[in-house]
């Protein structure tokens, strides 16, 4: 099935819509026995999307009755581009006979350009996909042109179908929601992790097993547009790992960690930030119990950088995998917003996908009543955590007034404005010859330079009236002046306010 010029006129009509639907290709009436006498049938289709074309393109396929598995593989071209220019790139889902509605139960899977070919059947699918059953029906195979060439994106879809009796259903088992844990206690966890469920190369048993021997006592797996991994997690939990469950909701305006959500929870990705529709799924991300938290907000790949705002946001990624440039701009444009009083909670993940990113690299620390999932998100959404390199540093900051009172990370002290109040850093494990830097809505008001042996230890005096809020960083050493070092640990906040 080749596309018209009549389809093409109206993909470059469409622009940057939504979407666009192909035509339609028929299994109905398919004889039971199979074009190849096997019970197999084939159909392949060809097209070629234009520059501009829709976010995503849907081509509708009629599925007959007594299908046993649904296997789609496609392919399409690479031509050369000029330095500068961006070539073609396509992402590929699929719906099924509920259909395409946004944030409806038509979803069956994502794999984005990660995989060139998946099958869905009753009881098993490709990683990323639903397995379930595949009832007769218009289904959807959903194209996502990511980038196209300028000499457009030609692409080649072969659907074929297996028919015969369905194996069972398989129920899948989800994470236990607590672990043994230390009681009240500070916890470590990375919860940006992609598996062989998305574009990971990791097994959800590898990056466990990194987790727990990077010192984590919990993790989460975030994978780009699809739950299809919550059911693969549950045997590599235990009394020394919390496992929760999520998604790293991809846009085409940035991605948002929906983190510690219910298992099973969806959240769909298909919309940008001009069409006003982030606050719903934002919504639906709170009502399943997570966390809603813009992820590497100021990253450079395409369709990376946040651009919904942070009003729906509970926490925000500040340090997203080894310490680069785009982190050192997410923290400055953090601090900004804490100065003119907007706080959104801090954290740092690993965003680990395959060998050599490490696990754990960032953590975020949390002070947490238990190892548990309401547990960790509630010590995350008040911002009683800070952010660690790895479970080689360690931090303790607090602010205490002259009667002994004290606030810890993502609390409040309130005395008269100019009371004396003392800022105390203890760090273990700082990199010798960087430095420990106190931080306020003025800027880097002190610092003091880490011995890289023993506890680092840090006190300053100050008053409400000079500080609304005192962080603290670690650095390492300065490499290219007059550059800080990067980041080896930074804290959430503890808030000054005048009596």
């Amino acid at each position: 099935m080749g596309m018209t010029d009549t389809t093409r006129r109206a993909l470059l009509m469409t622009g940057a819509a939504t979407a666009f639907t192909l035509g339609t290709v028929s299994f109905a009436h398919a004889d039971p026995g199979g074009e190849d006498g096997d019970g197999v049938l084939t159909r392949t289709v060809r097209g070629t999307l234009p520059p501009g074309s829709p976010d995503f393109v849907y081509l509708p396929v009629e599925l007959p009755h007594g299908v046993r598995e649904l296997h789609v593989a496609y392919a399409y071209e690479r031509p050369a581009v000029p330095a500068g220019t961006q070539g073609n790139a396509l992402d590929i889902g699929l719906f099924d006979q509920r259909g395409t509605a946004l944030g409806g139960q038509g979803f069956r899977g994502w794999s984005g350009g990660a995989r060139k070919e998946f099958f869905v059947r009753t009881d098993d699918a490709t990683p990323g996909y639903v397995a379930g059953p595949l009832r007769a029906g218009t289904w959807y195979v959903a194209l996502g042109p990511y980038t196209v060439a300028p000499q457009g994106l030609a692409y080649t879809v072969t659907i074929t179908l297996r028919l015969g009796p369905s194996a069972p259903a398989v129920r899948p088992a989800y994470p236990p929601e607590r672990a043994r844990g230390r009681g009240r206690d500070w916890y470590r966890g990375d919860c940006h992790l992609h598996t062989v469920h998305s574009d990971g190369r990791r097994t959800p048993a590898e990056v466990a097993a990194l987790a727990r021997a990077a010192g984590l006592d919990f993790l989460a797996g975030t994978e780009h547009n699809t739950h299809a991994g919550h059911g693969a997690w549950a045997e590599h939990a235990g009394d020394d790992l919390l496992i929760l469950l999520g998604e790293e909701v991809t846009t085409r305006n940035g991605h948002v960690l929906a983190l510690g959500t219910a298992p099973g929870t969806f959240v769909d990705w298909r919309y940008r930030a001009r069409e006003n529709r982030f606050g719903r799924f934002a919504r639906e991300i709170r009502r399943s119990g997570g966390l809603v938290v813009p992820a590497h907000p100021q990253a450079t790949c395409i369709g990376c950088a946040w651009k919904f705002g942070f009003g729906d946001a509970d926490a925000v990624e500040v340090w997203n995998g080894p310490y680069t440039p785009d982190d050192e701009v997410a923290l400055a444009g953090w601090d900004g917003a804490l100065a003119q009083g907007r706080w959104t909670p801090a954290m740092g993940n690993s965003d680990a996908h395959r060998d050599p990113d490490r696990v754990g690299t960032p953590q975020t620390v949390v002070l947490a009543d238990e190892l548990s999932r309401a547990a960790i998100l509630d010590g995350l959404r008040a911002g009683r955590s800070y952010v660690a390199e790895s479970a080689a540093v360690s931090v303790d900051f607090t602010l205490t007034d002259s009667r002994g009172r004290s606030a810890g990370l993502g609390e409040r002290l309130t005395v008269p404005a100019d009371e004396p109040v003392t800022a105390r850093l203890r760090v273990t494990g700082a990199p010798a010859g960087g430095t420990l830097r106190l931080v306020t809505d003025q800027g880097v008001l002190h610092t003091a330079q880490s011995t890289g042996t023993g506890v680092d230890a840090v006190d300053w005096t100050t008053t409400a009236a000079y500080a609304t809020y005192v962080r603290a960083e670690v650095r390492h050493p300065v490499t290219a002046p007059p550059l800080p070092g990067a980041l080896a640990a930074f804290t959430n906040p503890v808030f000054l306010t005048a009596a």
